[in-house]
């Protein structure tokens, strides 16, 4: 068997080799699916390459593989063994009760796993868009002519909540000062946590503190080099959604963290191999950090500031609301706001305008009922003991 080959990147872009060799990562996975699927479906593979971001692609092509093996070990409107081998003449008879059932079946499911079976359950917004990725699928094999009818009509609605009734969940200015101090002094942390501490608080810090002044993406963060910051300058570059660059302004905060990190912790070039040489935020292994280990300091040192469990703590993109919270709630424009965050309708960032940190504390702290009728008591109890002291001295 051969060796695997080294991906190599002969970039004569401006963007990073990182970035473009996670942007490479994306359509590897994308092709691999490709594979596991019908030939017939080509036409969709190239209406997802041409109209969707590549991550949108992946995950519509894992739903649609999720889909096929649904079809053949869940049902019996296919006799193929594997997901590529599914006929047109077997999709051409699936009806629109045919992908109801499968959309119920997504809501909750088992998977044997080694010794484990694991019981999965999607949430509406995760049904809605499996049934997206599905409808658009069937949408362009009628195109194609591939199947004689678009059943897409007859698939049930998924009421997914409006933007505006979900629940914005961010922290409040008091809770990242405790955070920022248990990163700061390792307050808060378990005996095991804080030995780490003792070798990543700076990297940790910085982390947080860029996360809670730009409101980046954890995408953002992690791809993030040492290489894309020119402190004399006073600014550093970052790669959006679409590919888009954008040059965002250092503040004091965030220079005073970087260069405690970069001068005090991280490790030095020489002792890193070329690939991980410019990543900005290392392992302790010196490898660049990846996106899970990134979540799971966010959520620790969230959880410490809100005095919860590290099950509950708070995920990277809580902390973009975080920012964008806090940025309104300071009277800051809307619009500038949103050039930040990068939100590519003003109507997003509306959702945070509307969302008041404390407003429903204040209305709640209106209606102290208990504290209220204690007040009370110890008021009307007040004249009675006064009395009674006047008293006193007449029964003498």
């Amino acid at each position: 068997m051969g060796r695997q080959k080294i991906l190599k990147v002969h970039n004569k872009s401006d963007k990073p080799d990182n970035v473009v060799m996670k942007e490479q990562k994306i359509v590897a996975d994308c092709e691999d699916l490709q594979r596991q699927l019908p030939k017939f479906m080509a036409g969709y593979f190239a209406y997802l390459k041409g109209n969707v971001l590549p991550m949108t692609r992946r995950a519509y092509l894992q739903d649609v593989l999720f889909f096929c093996k649904y079809l053949i070990h869940e049902t019996d409107l296919t006799q193929a063994k594997e997901t590529n081998e599914i006929s047109r003449r077997e999709f051409n008879e699936i009806k629109a009760a045919d992908v109801n059932l499968f959309i119920d079946y997504c809501r909750r499911y088992t998977v044997e796993e080694d010794d484990a079976c694991v019981v999965y359950e999607n949430n509406n917004k995760t049904l809605a868009r499996k049934k997206s990725s599905v409808s658009v699928l069937f949408k362009q094999l009628y195109r194609d002519e591939i199947v004689d009818k678009n059943i897409t009509d007859g698939f049930d609605p998924i009421r997914v909540p409006k933007p505006g009734e979900r629940e914005i969940k961010a922290l409040q200015d008091d809770e990242v000062m405790i955070m920022l101090d248990a990163v700061t002094t390792g307050t808060g942390l378990t005996k095991k946590e804080h030995q780490f501490w003792e070798k990543t608080k700076y990297r940790d810090k910085a982390i947080l503190v860029l996360f809670l002044t730009y409101g980046l993406r954890l995408s953002e963060l992690q791809q993030l080099n040492v290489s894309s910051f020119n402190f004399q300058r006073g600014e550093f570059l970052i790669y959006r959604k679409r590919g888009k660059e954008s040059t965002m302004p250092l503040n004091r905060s965030v220079a005073a963290v970087l260069q405690d990190y970069l001068e005090l912790e991280r490790k030095p070039d020489e002792s890193l191999t070329e690939e991980n040489r410019d990543a900005l935020f290392l392992s302790l292994r010196g490898t660049r950090m990846t996106e899970r280990q990134i979540r799971e300091l966010v959520k620790k040192y969230t959880a410490i500031g809100m005095h919860t469990s590290r099950h509950a703590g708070y995920s990277p993109h809580k902390l973009r609301a975080t920012t964008a919270t806090s940025l309104i709630g300071r009277g800051n424009s809307i619009f500038d706001v949103q050039a930040l965050l990068d939100h590519e309708q003003v109507t997003t960032t509306q959702l945070y305008a509307r969302h008041k940190m404390n407003v429903k504390r204040d209305l709640v702290n209106d209606m102290e009922w208990e504290i209220e009728r204690r007040q009370g008591t110890a008021e009307a109890e007040e004249p009675a003991a006064a009395f009674q002291q006047k008293e006193e001295p007449e029964n003498e």
